[in-house]
């Protein structure tokens, strides 16, 4: 799970400061804010770490990738190729990560340990090509419950002909033979094997590579325009990795889970998938029943039948409201999800009518609070949205101690100065937002009274126009 983030000289954010993440992490602005492009950025690295060349510094995607970010110019602050871009995150590992310097004797001490990694970049244009990028410097910190067990990373040496390694709290010794530069890292993170080769005892770097690879594995992304929903739907047995970017796999995923049970919440009976999909659909007041049913045994093609509220006929997705066929994918991907996963949306809520957004709200709650084979699934939610009604469920929620505000953070793009600034909603435990900015859902008080002042208007001149007739 994420803890922090931060990003700088990215898109519009000459720097988003330090964003502190929770298990619903809520993103609001304008728009054209830059609110969106956080999670296109965490999207962009796991491309990288996802693609199949490892010299790529950055992939910023292709026609089928979920973001497509274009060249380093396009995507640097202000285009200007002199700037760098800077990051650094902080996430919880699911398993503690343990090694030992095998240079020191079972009795002396030297073994490390953390529960949470820090990383941190930065990336620029290439002196001598001016178009290929390269990674200035990245550096790790392993942490014990956020006391640092050791530090170490590669910066680029002051002749800029490769990198050097540099430790802190941990010794490392270079092997006893003709000193070679490490000329490359892999992508925009990864010590290269030259590492493990020049030092006796830097084995263990790999074990970081591997959990920057795992923390980008977890990441799940569905955008703001989901597929229409269609009549029938062919499934071959596979599992997909999640409904994909648009919810195209979405009922290939429901097919898939159906042996899944879930819990939503501590000590609450596990129930299907296709249970906890009805039920939450239900309470949104969407849907009476929901069901996916075969054509027939020799026929790999499906129909979803649903049966809406005060009738009695089921009827295909398609012929239900458009915002059915669009939630569907959001609250399939948030169950179907594996535990440990940072689900990114924008827009969950397009195309509800306000009392299903506040619903969703409700939805998201049970989410992070779902178990699964007698174990938290610890999913984390990053969400950019526009929903006034699916904040204010979240905040009398928080009031009614149904979850905490520790797992809420909120952040809001303001774009009132340039550049944007990234402001952290203060919310108390009893939901209250102390810093929300004025009027940004609507001046409700103001349209109320306005409305008020023009009917007295309207009912005076009525009355004069009576007095004057008779």
């Amino acid at each position: 799970m994420l803890k922090h983030l931060r990003i700088q000289n990215f898109k519009g954010w000459k720097d988003t400061g330090d964003i502190q993440m929770a298990p619903i992490s809520l993103f609001f602005g304008a728009n054209s804010s830059g609110k969106s492009s956080i999670g296109q950025f965490l999207m962009m690295l796991k491309q990288t770490v996802e693609s199949p060349d490892r010299k790529a510094v950055f992939y910023p995607g292709g026609k089928n990738s979920a973001v497509q970010l274009g060249s380093y110019r396009e995507m640097v602050f202000h285009r200007s190729p002199k700037n760098k871009i800077a990051f650094a995150y902080r996430w919880s590992l699911p398993e503690e990560l343990k090694f030992k310097d095998p240079l020191k004797e079972p009795l002396s001490g030297g073994i490390f340990s953390g529960n949470v990694v820090d990383f941190s970049a930065e990336v620029a244009l290439s002196d001598a090509t001016k178009h290929l990028l390269r990674v200035s410097h990245f550096k790790y910190r392993l942490l014990m419950n956020d006391i640092q067990s050791l530090s170490i990373g590669l910066f680029r040496n002051s002749d800029k002909r490769g990198y050097v390694a540099s430790a802190e709290e941990y010794t490392l010794v270079r092997k006893q033979m003709r000193a070679w530069a490490i000329k490359d890292v892999v992508r925009f993170y990864g010590f290269p094997d030259e590492v493990v080769a020049y030092y006796q005892n830097a084995d263990f770097v790999q074990k970081f590579n591997l959990e920057q690879e795992k923390l980008f594995n977890s990441i799940f992304y569905l955008g703001p325009l989901r597929m229409k929903a269609e009549r029938f739907y062919t499934w071959g047995g596979i599992t997909p990795e999640s409904v994909g970017f648009s919810g195209e796999n979405t009922v290939a995923a429901v097919l898939a889970a159906r042996d899944r049970k879930i819990n939503l919440g501590y000590r609450r009976p596990a129930k299907p998938l296709e249970e906890i999909l009805a039920l939450k659909l239900t309470e949104m007041g969407l849907i009476e029943e929901f069901k996916v049913n075969p054509l027939s045994e020799q026929r790999q093609e499906y129909e979803v039948k649903i049966r809406t509220k005060n009738s009695k006929d089921w009827v295909d997705l398609p012929d239900t409201g458009f915002g059915i066929s669009q939630v569907l994918p959001v609250l399939v991907q948030c169950f179907y999800a594996p535990a440990g996963s940072i689900i990114i949306m924008e827009q969950p809520e397009i195309h509800l009518h306000p009392s299903a957004q506040s619903a969703l709200a409700d939805v998201m709650i049970d989410v992070v609070n779902s178990r699964e084979n007698g174990a938290d699934r610890n999913i984390q939610m990053i969400i950019e949205t526009h929903s006034g009604h699916f904040l204010r469920r979240l905040q009398r929620r928080i009031a009614e101690g149904v979850i905490s505000q520790k797992k809420v953070s909120a952040y809001f793009a303001d774009v009132a100065e340039s550049p944007t600034t990234l402001v952290p909603l203060k919310i108390d435990e009893c939901g209250n937002i102390k810093n929300w900015p004025e009027n940004f859902f609507g001046d409700e008080m103001g349209d109320i009274t306005e409305q008020a002042k023009a009917a007295v208007r309207k009912r005076m001149r009525q009355t004069e126009r009576t007095r004057v007739s008779s």
